[in-house]
């Protein structure tokens, strides 16, 4: 048994968002802050830029996390890397290698509570089931999901939108139902969400963040003619085509600010 006390029944915690075994909450404030730093801390909290944590209870879902992301856990826990074997184990090794993501990610399995490291980013909680059990991310936005659910890779429809958008062949596909928590370079509120009904968007650069499986993404010249792409002033655009959803930034994320 245990009971974990000053956690969230702290003033100073405002629980944002619960699904399944995901609990996301913010630091109102820094209350340990130094003199010398207090008026930076302040501004930045009155911008929204506060700490943020996920708390995973697992009696409710075994969890598997980005490598590296725990903090701490109490309780009955078991940690396993979630390989079912050789063959599985070459599986992720190769899918960690193609989707820059970590090979082997922790599962977390038990009646006890996990916490996730504080991050400034923005967490997201989404249920696959309002994304028809399916969803593909962009490169470094897993952050941690329920076990069951099944990562897989997902190719590029041709291989020329790699070599033309100087990205990697595959991305991290999820699939099942459970809940996947992710961060973002934004918050929920400023997330847009596009529905497609066989119809297609063009974006130029990475904004998005998740997409339906059921979408063709390719990246393509943002006009048919390199006169007609002159002219646009731009060069390559992320082509979405089908029916089904897309989760976009407005904004350029940290990882893709420099390019």
């Amino acid at each position: 048994m245990f009971k974990i006390n000053n956690f969230l029944d702290n003033d100073d915690v405002n629980i944002l968002d619960k699904k399944g075994a995901f609990t996301v909450f913010e630091y109102k404030r820094d209350l340990s802050v130094t003199k010398d730093k207090a008026m930076y801390e302040y501004f930045a909290s009155q911008m929204n830029v506060k700490l943020k944590q996920v708390m995973c209870e697992l009696s409710i879902s075994p969890v598997t996390i980005q490598k590296g992301s725990m903090q701490w856990m109490v309780g009955n826990v078991n940690t396993t890397t979630g390989i079912k074997g050789v063959g599985d184990f070459f599986g992720k090794s190769i899918r960690g290698a193609v989707t820059k993501e970590a090979a082997i990610k922790p599962e977390y399995e038990g009646d006890g509570v996990i916490v996730l490291e504080p991050t400034y980013k923005h967490i997201i909680l989404i249920d696959l089931a309002t994304w028809n059990n399916s969803l593909v991310l962009e490169d470094g936005y897993f952050l941690a999901c329920d076990s069951n659910l099944k990562q897989k890779l997902v190719a590029r429809n041709t291989l020329s939108s790699a070599t033309l958008g100087n990205e990697g062949f595959f991305n991290l596909g999820i699939e099942g139902s459970g809940v996947v928590a992710l961060e973002s370079p934004v918050p929920k509120e400023e997330l847009i969400e596009i529905e497609l009904d066989n119809d297609q968007v063009k974006i130029d650069g990475n904004f998005a963040i998740a997409w339906s499986k059921s979408l063709k993404f390719t990246v393509e010249k943002s006009s048919k003619s390199l006169i007609g792409s002159a002219a646009s002033g731009e060069g390559l655009v992320n082509v979405y085509r089908g029916s089904g959803k897309i989760l976009m930034a407005p904004i350029k994320s940290e990882q893709t600010m420099g390019e």
